[in-house]
């Protein structure tokens, strides 16, 4: 599994650290390549983004990207954008270790829930939110304007 003496989450604050955060980001959003990456995080930070990284001995294991908004619907709560963990250290716990913060987080925010969306072909993901706790609400509707990403 993992050892938590050496395990630190980060939340990100800097260019370099967006930077150290895209070789995990691209094995999910392979459509972007490092300074696309950056100018779309810096604009979404603008709006209340932000990333977090999970490193151990210096190695950034997994990421997520997150913001706290609010709905009519849902109150205040933490839609998570993105979660990933490197393909090679999947399993080992380090993504189960960053949503549980992400969870403190939100709690520490005075969010009332945490909510995402996964594509409905990623099952591996879709096992990890069960075990997480996590339920199906609703359905999640959309209509491309653009030619869509493969995410």
């Amino acid at each position: 599994m993992y050892n938590q003496s050496v395990m630190h989450i980060i939340l990100v604050k800097s260019k370099t650290d967006i930077l150290k955060c895209f070789p995990i980001m691209a094995q999910f959003r392979p459509q972007y390549n490092e300074e696309m990456f950056i100018k779309q995080v810096l604009r979404q930070q603008k709006a209340g983004y932000s990333l977090a990284y999970l490193e151990e001995a210096t190695k950034i294991l997994s990421i997520a990207g997150f913001r706290i908004t609010e709905d009519l619907s849902s109150g205040k709560f933490l839609y998570v954008d993105d979660l990933v963990t490197d393909a090679e250290n999947r399993s080992k716990g380090y993504g189960s270790k960053l949503f549980d913060w992400l969870v403190t987080y939100a709690k520490e925010n005075d969010c009332k829930s945490i909510q995402l969306n996964s594509r409905v072909q990623r099952f591996d993901a879709h096992r990890f939110y069960f075990r997480k706790g996590l339920s199906i609400y609703s359905y999640h509707f959309g209509i491309p304007l653009e030619e869509p990403t493969n995410d």
